[in-house]
């Protein structure tokens, strides 16, 4: 195998790796389910929205920063790693929030 192929296979096992994160982090907002469980939920995408806002309220800082002192202008975030990004943290704050009041 050369290393161009080994690079070929594990791109593709980070994509599919993504795709089910996303996959089931939409999969658990739209399941229904009991009082309990939607407070666990709610309490997640709360979380996951205030991590969310204090990321973009950094990067609008650190875009200030730059266009102030005259350092390459950012062409902005990816929204593939952006989305990425959000369904893992909210994950993590559901599984958080589901030991914490299960």
């Amino acid at each position: 195998m050369s290393g161009m192929n080994i690079f070929i296979i594990i791109f593709l096992c980070l994509i599919v790796v993504s795709m089910s994160i996303i996959i089931s982090t939409l999969y658990s907002i739209a399941k229904r389910q009991d009082e309990r469980q939607d407070y666990i939920k709610s309490k997640a995408m709360t979380y996951t929205f205030s991590v969310v806002i204090g990321f973009l309220v950094i990067e609008i800082i650190l875009d200030i920063y730059r266009s102030m002192t005259g350092q390459a202008i950012n062409l902005g975030m990816s929204p593939y790693i952006f989305l990425f990004t959000i369904c893992i943290v909210y994950l993590v704050s559901l599984l958080f929030f589901s030991r914490k009041y299960a």
